[in-house]
């Protein structure tokens, strides 16, 4: 293994290619066949065009090149490759019959061949079976709800397999449409459960199903080839995928609409889209009227009117949800609060903006707390990104912002109020610049390695803190979640292996790796090309960085993190940069989890979101859903019965009204967009600042004697 001390500043998001790298197709004397079909629906005589031929030739080389893991493009990567995109066109096993795959298993170890020679036919052939099977199940469900809603019986013993990711192929078409006569019950149920009457149901559905029907007219060769071919890039892992020239325009890593949008990463799940975390101060952060987690179901232009998007591809629903600045966008959204079944959703109103630098900057605030009959002051520097004022930067500005800057000069001004200890609140930082990562843990250690970066050639570059001594030198505690990543991941990892802080909250993300954009001849490829390593030797990949006390989690990890993502690279460990010195948290760690345990035994926030989540799980494991109305109903009942008195047992104890029913809760709970929480009144805060007086209460008894 070979170490490089490197000077160079290397994105935590991209590094482009030598443009060399481009030049991998020359010369064809012949283009594959193609398949011709009958016509019959507008889709029948689709096929790849040249461009895409040699476009996919560039993936498999670039692939081949440059990947990080570089594993071998044989027949296990076909199989791979097959159940992948089996997946992305039949998640829950509900068009294809066990014919179709029968007929697709021909390819199956094949996939390797086929993409290696510029074959695209057979991923064009399943599509349009999808394709086919999907029109069958849109005609099946539309002549199912004209026969009215209000002709469905909802008295019978029927139950729905909701779990069917690995649910048996349908035999036939007959049982396919008895999956869906089963799945339209369903949906009219929980529709009928969250308020509505059998005309609005009627015409929602319809128009829904409508609509999904017009569009499959509305496909194109390069919707085929761009769902194929990802299916073959993300078999290497999550982040590697292919971006048509439609979508390389609009592409912001990871799907941001943080330019003249809303602020939030989303991702497909299912036929919803789903939001995975919020940016920083961009405009749904700010409203507090949407969470990750959240499924959008309806997307409208100001006061116009709501389209349905379920079923709808993401790169649709983020051109609906992206506009002009200052615009409104209304969205319909399922609450990830809800339980599994309850489809009970709300309208929100946000308006467009681009997220400003200045929004984004560090912040502090003062925590006040009473510890052992003693009055502490502790300061808190909340750092919502890791940001960096590139445009200064580079011409020069002496004046630049910076995350390193700005907590620097927050710090300085905290000394002065004599503060106890600091807090560095990382909770739902995303990562951003890795410069600033480095400069910042720069300002809490001498001079050192900071992270390691391991390139697909085994060579790893080490990035390091050069300034001689730390900034600060007193009490420091870092607190993340399981949405702080990257950057935010790297500065904790550093934190904790230096033995500088103590490190607080939940499991982080778990985002270990680095991509680069590569231009093809036609539209682009994000590829994998290096990881992340912590300073011990440690990667952040998968397993992200686990605190030395972690409190209940905020949302379900196995929904939420790099792990919940298929094909994710492994964790795994390299040579270490530094042997630290021994650990003075060590000897204090048992004694602190079991004060920290006996407190939030009986805190009223630590109470209620562990029981949430607990709720949450229990309901996650159940795989049917009944479709008989009263006994739904009476389940309904009996979760929200559930959801309300753990929500009047926690504002019992805080001293607050009871509540009679959840929506008034949840109305209640709606904070005011310019409404600040007072430090004291956050519980995972407060905690993190008994847990520092706890360890300065131990170390310093031990020191006396």
């Amino acid at each position: 293994m070979r170490y490089q001390r490197s000077p160079r500043r290397i994105s935590s998001m991209k590094r482009i290619l030598p443009c060399s790298a481009l030049a991998l197709v020359l010369g064809f004397s012949a283009l594959p066949a193609l398949a011709t079909s009958k016509a019959g629906n507008s889709w029948d005589n689709l096929q790849p065009d040249r461009e895409q031929v040699i476009a996919s030739l560039n993936v498999v080389e670039l692939l081949k090149r440059h990947h990080y893991s570089k594993p071998p493009l044989n027949d296990a990567r076909s199989a791979i490759i097959y159940d992948g995109y089996l997946k992305l066109l039949d998640p829950t096993r509900s068009f294809f019959t066990a014919a179709d795959i029968a007929e697709f298993d021909q390819w199956k170890t094949k996939f390797d061949d086929l993409l290696k020679s510029g074959d695209l036919d057979p991923g064009f052939i399943i599509y349009k079976r999808h394709l086919d099977r999907l029109k069958q199940r849109l005609d099946f469900v539309l002549a199912e709800l004209n026969k009215g809603v209000d002709k469905m019986d909802f008295n019978t013993e029927e139950s729905l397999e909701t779990e069917r990711e690995k649910a048996p192929w349908a035999k036939n078409s007959a049982e396919l449409d008895d999956l869906w006569r089963k799945r339209l019950k369903d949906e009219v149920l929980r529709l009928k459960i969250a308020g509505k009457d059998d005309k609005a149901i009627q015409e929602q559905l319809t128009k829904r199903y409508k609509n999904q029907l017009a569009r499959l007219d509305q496909t194109r060769g390069e919707d085929i080839f761009q769902t194929y071919i990802n299916a073959f890039a993300q078999s290497y892992d999550p982040h590697t995928n292919y971006l048509s020239p439609d979508s390389a325009e609009n592409f912001d890593i990871n799907m941001s609409l943080s330019l003249e949008g809303i602020g939030a990463v989303l991702q497909n799940d299912n036929d919803y889209v789903k939001i995975v975390r919020l940016v920083p101060a961009g405009p749904a952060e700010k409203s507090k009227q949407v969470a990750p987690a959240d499924k959008i179901i309806g997307v409208a232009q100001g006061n116009g009117e709501m389209v349905d998007v379920v079923g709808w591809r993401l790169d649709e629903v983020v051109k609906l949800i992206r506009g002009p600045k200052g615009s409104l966008v209304r969205l319909e959204v399922i609450p990830a609060s809800n339980a599994p079944n309850d489809q009970t959703s709300k309208v929100v109103g946000i308006t467009r903006e681009a997220v400003k630098l200045e929004e984004q900057a560090a912040k502090k605030s003062i925590l006040k707390l009473d510890h052992e009959g003693k009055s502490y002051t502790l300061g808190v520097v909340e750092v919502p990104a890791f940001y960096l004022d590139f445009k200064a930067f580079r011409a020069g500005d002496p004046t630049y912002k910076s995350t390193t800057r700005d907590v620097k000069r927050l710090i300085g001004e905290l000394q002065k109020e004599k503060v106890d200890g600091i807090v560095i609140d990382l909770r739902n930082n995303g990562g951003g610049s890795l410069q600033e990562a480095t400069e910042l843990t720069g300002l809490f250690i001498g001079e050192g390695p900071t992270v390691l970066v391991r390139n697909s050639d085994g060579r790893v570059d080490v990035l390091a803190d050069e300034s001689t001594g730390a900034y600060y030198t007193g009490p420091l505690a870092v607190l993340v979640n399981r949405l702080s990543a990257s950057a935010s991941e790297i500065f904790a990892g550093a934190m904790q292996d230096y033995h500088r802080a103590l490190i607080l909250g939940g499991q982080t993300f778990g985002k270990g790796t680095v991509q680069t954009i590569q231009p093809l001849n036609h539209g682009e490829l994000k590829l994998t090309l290096a990881k992340f390593y912590r300073v011990s030797g440690q990667s952040t990949q998968h397993q992200g960085v686990i605190p030395d006390i972690e409190y209940p989690a905020v949302v379900d990890t196995k929904e939420i993190g790099e792990s919940a993502l298929p094909e994710a690279m492994p964790w795994d460990s390299i040579r270490p940069a530094i042997k630290p010195d021994s650990d003075p948290f060590k000897p204090f760690l048992v004694e602190l989890k079991a004060r920290h345990d006996a407190r939030i035994a009986q805190n009223p926030d630590f109470v209620f979101t562990r029981d949430r989540l607990a709720l949450a799980q229990e309901l996650m494991h159940e795989t049917t859903v009944s479709l008989n109305e009263a006994k739904r109903r009476a389940q309904h009942a009996d979760i929200e019965a559930k959801q309300l008195a753990m929500e009047n047992v926690r504002r019992k104890a805080k001293g607050e009204d009871q509540l009679k029913e959840l929506k008034k809760e949840d109305e209640d709970a709606l904070p005011v967009e310019d409404e600040k929480l007072k430090p004291e009144d956050d519980a995972y805060l407060v905690e993190t600042g008994q847990i520092m007086l706890d360890y300065l209460g131990l170390s310093s008894a031990v020191a006396k004697h």
